[in-house]
């Protein structure tokens, strides 16, 4: 098991690095910002939902989004029962073929993303055809870290409605985010 967790940690922080890579952040940002004065929080939890004759009446383990950072999950793979909601459908996650690790990410990833990365709803459905076992390993902030949106992400303050109005009639059927660019940079420019 500790050989598994420390495979896992450095699995975390590569898709850790890739996330800031993806949001144009150093590479190191998450791992520096999640770590506090002792390094991030880890922590691995074995969940096992028994098979239960009545579905229908019973709840699994009902809707939240996950606290933390990273969570990486080795979930059953013969039986089903996790979901996430998207637009607001329940879609089922098939059990994981082959070691299959799936990748979620919680509400300190999010708030550090500026909302770039969601916390997403998801639960557990309780299954009547098997037991369903679950192994969900948490790289989390540590308990002092400070955790706030990236500043390469916020937009800046002081800019004038009149100045994007005139950049929007030039580039009203362009890409917005080129156009948000621009206002940070005009923005920028003004302190």
């Amino acid at each position: 098991m500790d050989e598994y967790i420390a495979q896992l940690l450095k699995l975390a922080e590569a898709v850790s690095e890739l996330m800031c890579e993806n949001l144009g952040l150093d590479r190191n940002h998450i791992k520096q910002a999640f770590s506090g004065t002792n390094g991030p929080s880890v922590g691995t939890k074995v969940a096992v939902y028994p098979q239960c004759p009545n579905p229908d009446v019973v709840r699994g383990l009902r809707e939240h989004t996950d606290a933390g950072g990273i969570i990486l999950l080795l979930q059953d793979d013969q039986v089903p029962g996790l979901e996430f909601l998207k637009e607001g459908q329940w879609q089922r996650i098939p059990p994981s073929r082959n070691n299959t690790i799936f990748v979620n990410t919680g509400d300190q990833l999010e708030v550090l993303s500026n909302g770039r990365y969601k916390s997403v709803l998801h639960h557990v459905m309780a299954e009547k055809h098997g037991s369903r076992v679950s192994i969900a390993t948490f790289y989390n902030p540590a308990g002092d870290a400070l955790i706030s949106p990236a500043p390469e992400l916020l937009y800046p303050d002081g800019y004038r409605f009149g100045d994007y109005l005139k950049l929007y009639s030039t580039t009203k059927f362009s890409d917005k985010g080129a156009r948000f660019e621009s206002m940070k940079t005009m923005a920028n420019g003004r302190r």
